[in-house]
């Protein structure tokens, strides 16, 4: 028989436990019985809306003390606004939430009643019951069913975020429970009970593998360190080979890439037949997300995170890195190296090239294509010049800037988007190895470098040179990607190549890569607000308040943004590393992915862009640039806004072929806006305009 003071001990334990709120659909009825929006409701709880959202749709619970705060706000309402049926002075944190009245009921049961075909998951992936529990814990008080899912194989989405108390959040809501203590019943829970995963983006490519992402709870859990420790682990940026983790992955007979446990850990084991053995991990505390890239989403709650990377991978493809390593990855899945082809001596299906792709074999760059450090160049003794084919840095000399224009009181600038992605559509590439040839007849259809002389090539001072980053006159013969030349024909000037490395076989190789990211770009963007059917006066007020709408989705939008550069960037990645060598080959050229020559075409299609839109509007306005940084270009204004200086007909439309405002890849968006007398004292100083022009510093593009 218990006595009265255990008794007492176990009342008071249950008195100071986390308090219950009701179920969400009761919050957003008291809420809206209260004639109080969600925006009102987050401004007094000092939170985001989306966080009201979340609270209100069971993707996320409050914490303390704004759990504390929320409750009693709740039990204030449910006094006043009784449900129906409901005595008014029953209080709120009394009620049993609605979930309770079916103990028996799982997700398993919700998840198999709402998507049949996902019969083949084992039932112990789900097996919990969705009712809140008592100890803190931030997992949605409903029960959630797995969404619809395109593939039965995959019925739980793509990827999951695994918090301290095994929950694991997937897409659509969903809520897994993941019995795993250590690393490898992970994996083994992932592959063969979480139902996650992601159907191949080209019939002849591979599924993604599950992603599971890991808070700092599920990390130190799992017998992870919160962080990494020591100067030599955050230095290789992995666990030493001795660390007990290491050691179990290796005793259950599982391997790690040539990465190691790092940020993002990849674990497999040989596929057996068509089936992969593969999961990835993401280790959030290590910082596996970039802040540049994925502004505030290591701070969410889990289902927040589990909702950004969701919708990331649905548009984009399952994060399997960076994002540069994500956009490199994406060319590969919808550009696959390998198709099934017959062989005609033995009839079999065996692995055969697929036209388009860029095969399974590293490709030698021609030596001016490569870099300094290149075995090509050291190996040979090359001299004869690189291809600099970069995104524009430049400044107009103060020297050159007009009475009028110094009058002009404001300098706006505007920012291209995604300009490397809109240079990638229909572009043509060399699909094979370069071929030497020396004083070739110039054909803009071929692509390759060009040894030539542009030096002649006389442009508007006010204007910088369409041939150098800098901006700067050419001086004498160099090396050049193939629309750079082109460019030069357009103007009306004789080309004549002194020497070509120029490849046969070409191909839009790009192109489903482009289609992919501007479709992801423009949802994204839609979902914030900013669509293809707003005016521009529309547009640019959806602009400025579209990242306060959804945090979410504005960091999806950034993450898309930086996979587009840093893909583009992964094509000539650099050895790093103080022991590295020049000479010596380094893990990136290993990859048939590793493709400078695609690289410079792109930066040097949107760099020619950026200078035929500069000079029509030369031409259309009379204005000229101040400066420009990339993507950015920065522009005497009379007035504040971009619709004071850009050129529209008489009708109202913009004119054709100069900068226009709008959400798609290569038109423009207003970058930001300061005074002339700021921009001249920038420019008097050697200082980039177009860098601050924000209010902070930003980043030169380089696709690096």
């Amino acid at each position: 028989m218990p006595s009265e003071e255990e008794l007492f001990a176990s009342v008071d334990a249950l008195l100071n436990e986390e308090p219950h709120l009701p179920p969400p659909a009761e919050r957003a009825r008291l809420r809206e019985a209260a004639g109080i929006t969600q925006a009102r409701l987050a401004a007094a709880l000092k939170t985001t809306t989306q966080s009201v959202k979340n609270w209100e749709n069971g993707r996320s619970e409050p914490k303390s003390p704004r759990l504390d705060a929320y409750q009693r706000l709740l039990n204030g309402w449910a006094a006043k606004y009784p449900a129906p049926g409901t005595a008014p002075t029953v209080p709120v944190a009394a009620t049993v939430p609605a979930a309770s009245a079916e103990p028996g009921a799982s997700r398993a049961e919700t998840a198999d009643a709402a998507a049949p075909q996902a019969s083949a998951v084992p039932a112990a992936a789900l097996a919990r019951p969705a009712v809140r529990p008592a100890a803190p814990s931030r997992r949605p008080a409903t029960k959630r069913a797995a969404q619809p899912a395109a593939d039965p194989r995959f019925p739980h989405g793509p990827l999951a975020v695994l918090d301290g108390d095994g929950c694991a959040y997937g897409t659509g809501g969903i809520v897994l429970d993941c019995p795993a203590t250590t690393v490898p019943e992970l994996v083994e829970w992932t592959l063969r009970e979480s139902g996650l995963g992601a159907p191949k983006l080209n019939r002849y490519g591979k599924d993604s593998d599950p992603l599971i992402v890991l808070t700092a709870a599920a990390a130190v859990k799992l017998g992870l360190p919160e962080r990494l420790e020591g100067h030599e682990q955050r230095r290789s940026l992995r666990l030493p080979e001795d660390h007990p983790v290491v050691k179990q992955v290796a005793k259950a007979k599982w391997r790690l890439t040539q990465r190691g446990f790092g940020p993002w850990a990849r674990i497999y084991r040989k596929a057996q037949g068509r089936d992969r053995q593969c999961v990835q991990l993401a280790i959030l505390s290590w910082d596996a997300l970039d802040e540049r890239s994925w502004p505030g989403v290591a701070e969410m709650e889990p289902a927040d995170v589990a909702r950004v990377l969701g919708v990331y991978a649905t548009r984009v493809i399952t994060p399997r890195g960076s994002t540069a390593v994500s956009g490199l990855e994406l060319m590969t899945a919808l550009r696959p190296p390998t198709r099934a082809v017959r062989d005609e001596a033995s009839g079999n299906w065996v692995p055969g090239h697929n036209p388009g792709s860029l095969g399974t074999e590293p490709m030698a760059p021609a030596p001016p294509e490569a870099t300094p450090e290149h075995p090509v160049v050291v190996d040979s003794g090359w001299s004869g010049g690189f291809l600099n084919e970069e995104a524009y840095q430049w400044v107009r000399p103060v020297d050159l800037l007009s009475d009028e224009e110094c009058t002009l009181p404001y300098a706006v600038g505007l920012d291209l988007n995604t300009a490397f992605l809109a240079a990638a559509a229909r572009l043509v590439v060399g699909l094979s190895g370069p071929d030497h040839f020396h004083a070739p007849t110039f054909n803009p259809k071929i692509p390759g470098s060009w040894l030539v002389d542009l030096s002649h090539v006389e442009v508007d001072p006010r204007l910088p040179s369409p041939f150098t980053p800098t901006g700067e006159r050419p001086t004498g013969p160099a090396w050049y990607q193939t629309h750079t030349v082109a460019y030069a024909q357009e103007l009306g000037h004789n080309v004549a190549p002194l020497e070509a490395y120029l490849r046969r076989e070409t191909g839009a190789y790009l192109d489903p890569w482009h289609d992919r990211l501007k479709e992801a770009y423009i949802d994204t963007l839609t979902d914030l607000g900013v669509t293809k059917e707003l005016t521009d006066v529309q547009f640019l007020a959806a602009m400025e308040r579209h990242k306060d709408a959804d945090p979410a989705m504005a960091a999806v939008l950034a993450a898309i943004k930086a996979t587009v550069k840093g893909g583009i960037g992964k094509l000539r990645e650099r050895p790093q590393g103080r022991k590295y060598k020049e000479g010596e080959r380094w893990p990136a050229l290993q990859r048939p992915t590793w493709r400078p020559d695609i690289r410079a075409a792109v930066i040097s299609k949107a760099r020619v862009n950026m200078h035929r839109k500069m000079r029509n509007m030369a031409t259309m306005t009379g204005l000229y640039p101040l400066a420009v940084l990339s993507d950015c270009v920065v522009y005497p204004s009379p007035g504040d806004s971009p619709l004071d200086f850009l050129p529209y007909a008489a009708s109202g439309k913009p004119q054709p072929g100069g900068f226009r405002l709008g959400p798609t890849p290569g038109l423009a968006k207003l970058e930001g806006v300061q005074s002339m007398l700021w921009a001249v004292d920038l420019m008097e100083q050697g200082h980039n305009p177009a860098r601050h022009i924000k209010g902070g510093d930003a980043v030169l593009d380089e696709g690096e």
